[in-house]
Protein backbone atom coordinates (compact mmCIF):
# COMPACT_ATOMS: atom_id res chain seq x y z
CA UNK A 1 0.00 0.00 0.00
CA UNK A 2 1.18 3.34 -0.87
CA UNK A 3 1.65 6.06 2.39
CA UNK A 4 -1.60 8.31 2.56
CA UNK A 5 -0.93 11.79 1.92
CA UNK A 6 -2.82 14.55 2.40
CA UNK A 7 -3.16 17.84 0.21
CA UNK A 8 -4.86 21.38 0.98
CA UNK A 9 -4.67 22.54 -2.41
CA UNK A 10 -5.13 21.89 -6.26
CA UNK A 11 -1.29 20.88 -7.48
CA UNK A 12 0.09 22.08 -10.46
CA UNK A 13 -0.07 19.30 -13.26
CA UNK A 14 3.13 18.19 -13.03
CA UNK A 15 3.93 17.89 -9.07
CA UNK A 16 0.47 16.07 -8.99
CA UNK A 17 1.55 13.56 -11.73
CA UNK A 18 4.62 12.46 -9.68
CA UNK A 19 2.85 12.73 -6.11
CA UNK A 20 0.03 9.86 -7.40
CA UNK A 21 2.99 7.83 -8.22
CA UNK A 22 4.19 7.12 -4.62
CA UNK A 23 1.44 8.30 -2.62
CA UNK A 24 -2.65 7.33 -2.11
CA UNK A 25 -3.49 11.15 -2.41
CA UNK A 26 -6.22 12.75 -0.28
CA UNK A 27 -7.64 15.69 -1.57
CA UNK A 28 -10.43 18.47 -2.13
CA UNK A 29 -12.64 18.59 -5.38
CA UNK A 30 -11.94 22.26 -5.68
CA UNK A 31 -9.00 24.83 -4.70
CA UNK A 32 -11.22 26.94 -2.29
CA UNK A 33 -9.31 27.56 0.78
CA UNK A 34 -10.31 25.00 3.66
CA UNK A 35 -11.05 25.25 7.00
CA UNK A 36 -8.98 24.11 10.09
CA UNK A 37 -11.89 20.77 10.19
CA UNK A 38 -11.60 20.21 7.32
CA UNK A 39 -7.80 19.93 6.38
CA UNK A 40 -7.72 18.19 10.32
CA UNK A 41 -10.44 16.00 8.72
CA UNK A 42 -8.28 15.39 5.43
CA UNK A 43 -5.26 14.61 7.43
CA UNK A 44 -6.96 11.82 9.50
CA UNK A 45 -4.97 8.61 9.30
CA UNK A 46 -2.78 10.12 6.67
CA UNK A 47 1.02 9.96 7.09
CA UNK A 48 1.64 13.24 5.51
CA UNK A 49 0.37 16.14 4.75
CA UNK A 50 1.22 18.68 2.03
CA UNK A 51 -0.64 22.27 2.56
CA UNK A 52 -0.07 25.79 1.96
CA UNK A 53 0.38 29.80 2.22
CA UNK A 54 -2.87 30.67 4.14
CA UNK A 55 -3.91 27.36 5.43
CA UNK A 56 -4.07 27.80 9.83
CA UNK A 57 -1.78 25.63 10.54
CA UNK A 58 -1.67 26.84 13.80
CA UNK A 59 -1.57 25.86 17.43
CA UNK A 60 -5.10 24.34 17.64
CA UNK A 61 -4.56 22.63 14.68
CA UNK A 62 -1.45 20.71 16.13
CA UNK A 63 -3.96 20.20 19.54
CA UNK A 64 -5.80 18.09 17.03
CA UNK A 65 -3.68 16.26 14.43
CA UNK A 66 -3.54 12.72 13.46
CA UNK A 67 -0.97 11.05 15.87
CA UNK A 68 -0.66 8.95 12.42
CA UNK A 69 0.83 12.79 10.49
CA UNK A 70 5.02 12.97 11.10
CA UNK A 71 4.99 15.46 8.90
CA UNK A 72 3.93 18.57 7.32
CA UNK A 73 5.64 20.04 3.81
CA UNK A 74 4.21 23.26 3.21
CA UNK A 75 4.03 24.65 -0.20
CA UNK A 76 6.29 27.48 -0.24
CA UNK A 77 9.50 29.41 1.83
CA UNK A 78 7.29 31.41 4.24
CA UNK A 79 5.94 29.64 7.78
CA UNK A 80 3.91 32.70 8.81
CA UNK A 81 0.93 30.24 8.60
CA UNK A 82 2.49 27.52 11.07
CA UNK A 83 2.95 27.39 14.34
CA UNK A 84 6.45 26.31 14.35
CA UNK A 85 6.77 25.94 18.55
CA UNK A 86 3.24 24.05 18.30
CA UNK A 87 4.45 21.47 15.62
CA UNK A 88 7.81 20.90 17.94
CA UNK A 89 5.63 20.25 21.08
CA UNK A 90 3.78 17.54 18.32
CA UNK A 91 7.00 15.86 17.43
CA UNK A 92 6.06 16.82 13.66
CA UNK A 93 8.46 17.94 11.08
CA UNK A 94 7.89 21.08 8.93
CA UNK A 95 9.71 20.76 5.66
CA UNK A 96 9.56 24.20 3.36
CA UNK A 97 10.83 25.19 -0.68
CA UNK A 98 13.75 27.62 0.15
CA UNK A 99 16.49 28.28 -2.99
CA UNK A 100 13.71 27.63 -6.02
CA UNK A 101 11.50 30.98 -6.07
CA UNK A 102 14.20 33.46 -6.43
CA UNK A 103 14.72 34.60 -9.95
CA UNK A 104 10.55 34.60 -10.32
CA UNK A 105 10.22 36.61 -7.16
CA UNK A 106 12.51 39.10 -8.29
CA UNK A 107 10.89 39.60 -11.60
CA UNK A 108 7.93 40.77 -9.85
CA UNK A 109 9.48 42.70 -7.75
CA UNK A 110 11.02 44.82 -10.75
CA UNK A 111 7.35 44.58 -12.69
CA UNK A 112 5.98 46.23 -9.32
CA UNK A 113 9.27 48.87 -9.48
CA UNK A 114 8.30 49.79 -13.08
CA UNK A 115 4.43 49.06 -13.03
CA UNK A 116 4.47 51.68 -9.98
CA UNK A 117 7.22 54.35 -11.20
CA UNK A 118 5.25 54.54 -14.57
CA UNK A 119 1.22 54.29 -13.37
CA UNK A 120 1.23 51.36 -15.23
CA UNK A 121 -2.91 50.44 -13.54
CA UNK A 122 -4.02 53.87 -14.56
CA UNK A 123 -2.70 53.72 -18.29
CA UNK A 124 -3.86 49.67 -18.42
CA UNK A 125 -7.39 50.66 -16.82
CA UNK A 126 -8.04 53.63 -19.42
CA UNK A 127 -6.95 51.43 -22.68
CA UNK A 128 -9.60 48.40 -21.33
CA UNK A 129 -11.94 50.56 -20.73
CA UNK A 130 -11.83 52.65 -23.81
CA UNK A 131 -10.82 56.00 -21.89
CA UNK A 132 -7.86 56.80 -23.50
CA UNK A 133 -8.66 60.03 -25.74
CA UNK A 134 -5.26 60.92 -26.71
CA UNK A 135 -1.31 61.23 -26.92
CA UNK A 136 -0.36 64.52 -25.13
CA UNK A 137 2.19 66.11 -23.63
CA UNK A 138 1.04 65.79 -19.46
CA UNK A 139 -1.05 62.88 -19.67
CA UNK A 140 0.15 59.81 -16.70
CA UNK A 141 3.49 61.34 -16.61
CA UNK A 142 5.49 58.85 -14.42
CA UNK A 143 8.34 58.54 -12.25
CA UNK A 144 12.37 58.10 -13.75
CA UNK A 145 13.62 54.54 -12.46
CA UNK A 146 17.08 54.35 -14.58
CA UNK A 147 19.99 56.26 -12.50
CA UNK A 148 17.63 56.81 -9.66
CA UNK A 149 18.47 55.40 -5.93
CA UNK A 150 17.51 51.63 -5.04
CA UNK A 151 17.50 50.80 -1.07
CA UNK A 152 16.89 47.01 -0.46
CA UNK A 153 15.78 45.48 2.80
CA UNK A 154 17.04 42.04 3.23
CA UNK A 155 19.52 41.14 0.91
CA UNK A 156 19.31 37.52 0.61
CA UNK A 157 18.59 35.68 -2.40
CA UNK A 158 15.76 37.89 -3.86
CA UNK A 159 17.50 40.90 -2.57
CA UNK A 160 20.52 40.62 -4.69
CA UNK A 161 18.59 38.96 -7.80
CA UNK A 162 16.50 42.44 -7.72
CA UNK A 163 19.93 44.32 -7.26
CA UNK A 164 21.64 42.60 -10.44
CA UNK A 165 18.20 43.40 -12.54
CA UNK A 166 19.23 47.25 -10.94
CA UNK A 167 22.59 47.07 -12.44
CA UNK A 168 20.74 47.15 -16.11
CA UNK A 169 18.76 50.11 -14.94
CA UNK A 170 22.06 51.81 -13.61
CA UNK A 171 20.68 52.19 -9.65
CA UNK A 172 22.78 53.44 -7.11
CA UNK A 173 22.05 50.55 -4.73
CA UNK A 174 21.78 50.78 -1.10
CA UNK A 175 21.14 48.17 1.10
CA UNK A 176 20.53 47.04 5.08
CA UNK A 177 21.15 43.19 5.97
CA UNK A 178 21.40 41.71 9.43
CA UNK A 179 25.22 41.37 8.43
CA UNK A 180 27.43 42.64 5.25
CA UNK A 181 27.76 40.86 2.48
CA UNK A 182 31.09 39.52 1.06
CA UNK A 183 31.94 42.35 -1.72
CA UNK A 184 31.64 39.93 -4.54
CA UNK A 185 27.92 38.89 -3.47
CA UNK A 186 27.05 43.07 -3.06
CA UNK A 187 26.79 44.17 -6.54
CA UNK A 188 28.59 47.35 -6.51
CA UNK A 189 25.62 48.37 -3.36
CA UNK A 190 26.37 50.43 -0.31
CA UNK A 191 25.60 48.89 3.23
CA UNK A 192 24.08 50.22 5.57
CA UNK A 193 24.47 48.96 9.15
CA UNK A 194 21.03 50.55 10.23
CA UNK A 195 17.11 51.03 8.46
CA UNK A 196 17.22 54.37 9.67
CA UNK A 197 20.71 55.09 7.71
CA UNK A 198 19.13 53.60 4.57
CA UNK A 199 16.08 55.08 4.68
CA UNK A 200 17.02 58.90 3.14
CA UNK A 201 18.92 57.07 0.35
CA UNK A 202 15.64 55.47 -1.37
CA UNK A 203 14.34 57.10 -3.90
CA UNK A 204 12.83 53.64 -4.22
CA UNK A 205 12.50 51.06 -1.51
CA UNK A 206 11.93 46.93 -2.12
CA UNK A 207 11.54 44.84 0.84
CA UNK A 208 12.92 41.68 1.35
CA UNK A 209 12.89 40.95 4.77
CA UNK A 210 10.83 37.90 7.16
CA UNK A 211 7.82 38.59 9.26
CA UNK A 212 9.69 38.61 12.87
CA UNK A 213 8.00 40.23 15.97
CA UNK A 214 10.91 43.03 15.01
CA UNK A 215 9.94 43.91 11.47
CA UNK A 216 5.91 43.44 11.32
CA UNK A 217 4.32 46.64 10.96
CA UNK A 218 7.69 48.28 10.44
CA UNK A 219 6.25 50.50 7.66
CA UNK A 220 4.67 52.77 9.69
CA UNK A 221 4.56 56.71 9.67
CA UNK A 222 7.90 57.26 11.39
CA UNK A 223 9.54 54.72 9.05
CA UNK A 224 8.30 56.38 6.14
CA UNK A 225 9.31 60.27 6.89
CA UNK A 226 12.70 59.04 6.79
CA UNK A 227 12.35 58.52 2.98
CA UNK A 228 12.77 61.31 0.71
CA UNK A 229 9.30 63.08 -0.17
CA UNK A 230 8.17 61.09 -3.40
CA UNK A 231 9.66 58.01 -2.52
CA UNK A 232 8.12 55.00 -4.38
CA UNK A 233 8.13 51.25 -1.89
CA UNK A 234 7.64 47.72 -3.07
CA UNK A 235 6.95 44.51 -1.33
CA UNK A 236 7.26 41.56 -2.47
CA UNK A 237 8.11 39.84 1.11
CA UNK A 238 5.43 39.53 3.96
CA UNK A 239 2.22 41.94 3.81
CA UNK A 240 2.94 42.24 7.80
CA UNK A 241 5.69 44.09 7.68
CA UNK A 242 3.70 47.00 6.12
CA UNK A 243 0.89 48.91 8.73
CA UNK A 244 -1.34 49.90 5.80
CA UNK A 245 -3.09 52.22 7.09
CA UNK A 246 -0.03 54.44 7.84
CA UNK A 247 1.38 53.30 3.42
CA UNK A 248 -2.16 54.43 2.46
CA UNK A 249 -1.89 57.77 4.45
CA UNK A 250 1.38 58.33 3.03
CA UNK A 251 0.00 57.70 -0.56
CA UNK A 252 -2.95 60.02 -0.08
CA UNK A 253 -0.44 62.76 1.23
CA UNK A 254 1.70 62.75 -1.51
CA UNK A 255 4.83 61.76 0.91
CA UNK A 256 5.16 58.87 -1.28
CA UNK A 257 4.76 58.74 -5.26
CA UNK A 258 3.20 55.26 -5.33
CA UNK A 259 3.42 51.79 -4.37
CA UNK A 260 3.66 48.57 -5.77
CA UNK A 261 2.51 45.49 -4.07
CA UNK A 262 2.16 42.12 -3.96
CA UNK A 263 1.74 40.51 -0.42
CA UNK A 264 -0.31 42.14 2.52
CA UNK A 265 -1.73 41.39 5.63
CA UNK A 266 -4.83 39.09 5.76
CA UNK A 267 -4.82 38.32 2.16
CA UNK A 268 -7.08 38.17 0.37
CA UNK A 269 -9.01 40.73 2.57
CA UNK A 270 -6.93 43.23 1.80
CA UNK A 271 -7.06 47.07 3.27
CA UNK A 272 -9.74 47.95 0.80
CA UNK A 273 -8.96 51.56 0.87
CA UNK A 274 -6.09 50.40 -1.27
CA UNK A 275 -8.16 49.45 -4.42
CA UNK A 276 -9.28 53.38 -4.71
CA UNK A 277 -5.99 54.77 -4.83
CA UNK A 278 -4.77 55.25 -8.36
CA UNK A 279 -1.40 55.29 -6.92
CA UNK A 280 -1.16 52.06 -6.49
CA UNK A 281 0.24 48.94 -8.26
CA UNK A 282 -1.65 45.95 -6.89
CA UNK A 283 -0.77 42.14 -7.57
CA UNK A 284 -2.58 39.15 -6.38
CA UNK A 285 1.27 37.49 -4.52
CA UNK A 286 2.42 36.36 -7.89
CA UNK A 287 5.73 36.49 -6.61
CA UNK A 288 6.47 32.78 -7.63
CA UNK A 289 3.71 32.27 -9.92
CA UNK A 290 5.53 30.99 -12.76
CA UNK A 291 4.86 27.57 -14.28
CA UNK A 292 8.57 26.40 -13.87
CA UNK A 293 8.89 27.60 -10.50
CA UNK A 294 5.59 26.17 -8.95
CA UNK A 295 6.65 23.23 -10.21
CA UNK A 296 9.96 23.51 -8.83
CA UNK A 297 8.34 24.09 -5.71
CA UNK A 298 6.08 21.42 -5.33
CA UNK A 299 8.50 19.00 -6.36
CA UNK A 300 11.14 20.09 -3.17
CA UNK A 301 7.62 20.18 -1.25
CA UNK A 302 7.59 16.41 -2.64
CA UNK A 303 11.53 16.00 -1.30
CA UNK A 304 11.39 16.59 1.99
CA UNK A 305 8.28 14.09 2.56
CA UNK A 306 9.80 11.32 0.11
CA UNK A 307 13.02 11.66 2.38
CA UNK A 308 10.82 11.12 5.63
CA UNK A 309 9.16 8.35 4.73
CA UNK A 310 12.25 6.67 3.16
CA UNK A 311 13.84 7.07 6.56
CA UNK A 312 16.28 9.79 5.44
CA UNK A 313 17.00 13.06 6.61
CA UNK A 314 14.46 15.90 5.20
CA UNK A 315 16.55 18.16 3.12
CA UNK A 316 14.66 21.49 3.64
CA UNK A 317 13.42 21.46 6.85
CA UNK A 318 12.75 24.87 9.14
Amino acid sequence: MKPVLAVTRRLPDAVAKRAAESYDIRTQEDDDPLTRAEILALCHGADAALVSVGDPIDAEFFDHLSDSVKIVATFSVGTDHIDLAAAKKKGVIIGNTPGVLTDATADIAWLLILGAARRASEGEAEVRNATWSSWRPTHLMGTQVTGKKLGIVGMGRIGQAVARRARGFDMDIHYYNRRQLPADQEMGATYHDSIEGLLPHCDFLSLHCPSTPETRGMVNTDFISKLPDGAIIVNTARGDVVNDKDLIAALKSGKLTAAGLDVFAGEPNIEPAYRDLANTFLLPHLGSATVETRNAMGFRALDNIDAFVAGKDVPFTV
